[in-house]
């Protein structure tokens, strides 16, 4: 099945990332307090590219999943449930994401707001491919509920 979700140009080669990621996915604002992060790397590799399905970003170093759809999934304390706004995108939840140019390997960013209590309430997470600058929005201010561990 067709991916009919918006993508949109953006920078292209692999330093160029942080300024298209981060004006994809906006700044602080509001009364919440919103982070931006810059391009997420793997904590166990050190790698910057990832695999994308509807569900979820794996690291194409260690095949380790990020933790999108469930927070944290090495540690309870941190664990969540991702409830996104629209249901995900067509297609299986092991298809594999591709750009418009049909490249499958991503670079990723969040951005979220924080609790009082400093937990996360709301994720958004953009993809951009370092080959062609693609940029789009995977997870849209989606509301984060926390799992007790």
């Amino acid at each position: 099945m067709e991916d009919t979700r918006a993508w949109s140009d953006g920078p292209t080669g692999a330093e160029a990332a942080g300024g298209g990621l981060s004006g994809l996915l906006g700044g602080p604002g509001g009364a919440v307090w919103r982070a931006v992060t810059g391009v997420l790397v793997c904590r166990y590799c050190g790698e910057e590219r990832f695999e994308v399905t509807a569900r979820e970003c794996y690291c194409v170093g260690c095949c380790l999943p990020l933790g999108v759809e469930d927070g944290d999934v090495y540690g309870p304390e941190t664990a969540w449930r991702l409830r996104r706004a629209a249901a995900p995108a067509p297609g299986t939840a092991t298809e594999v994401l591709r750009c418009p140019a049909g490249h499958d390997l991503f670079q990723v960013a969040a951005a979220y707001t924080l609790g009082a209590d400093g937990r996360v309430e709301r994720l958004s997470v953009g993809l951009r491919c370092p080959a062609d600058g693609s940029l789009r929005i995977f997870v849209d201010n989606a509301r984060v509920e926390p799992v007790a561990g």
